[in-house]
């Protein structure tokens, strides 16, 4: 991993991943590379380094794909509810992001509380807090 990476993983917090989503999120990382190279770097970035749990022992406060979040963007100060979904179930519309934009990536295994500070697409920092994880 590039020095730069490492220091970004660095000041990231700690994220928690279903063995299911993990394998998911690297294949679509893996796939998507071509379409989105900076959302699909940034997942598996994520993927890697998640810790693992069986999908039953993953925390109902915890972002995984289907989850619905309540999430706050620092740099807008906008608090949005979305679903983490896969690519081909995306709505913006209907408040379905895709697990390979930049904010679907930047909030999967965040539990309630946590804060990231994760790029936008030209290149800057935001924060992004999840404030509640629930199913609907």
């Amino acid at each position: 991993m590039p020095e730069a990476s490492i220091k970004r993983a660095a000041r990231r917090p700690s994220i928690l991943l279903s063995e299911a989503d993990h394998g998911i999120l690297v294949g679509l990382a893996m796939g998507g590379a071509r379409r989105n190279p900076e959302a699909a770097r940034l997942l598996m970035e994520e993927a890697d380094r998640a810790n693992l749990v069986p999908a039953a022992r993953l925390p109902a406060d915890v972002v995984a794909l289907g989850s619905h979040v309540v999430f706050t963007d620092g740099a807008s100060g906008i608090t949005r509810r979305v679903q983490v979904v896969m690519p081909s179930e995306a709505d913006i519309g209907q408040g379905r992001i895709s697990i390979l934009s930049l904010v679907g990536a930047g909030l999967i295994g965040l539990k309630a509380g946590q804060s990231i500070d994760w790029p936008v697409q030209d290149g800057r920092l935001r924060r992004l807090t999840v404030v509640r994880v629930g199913a609907e």
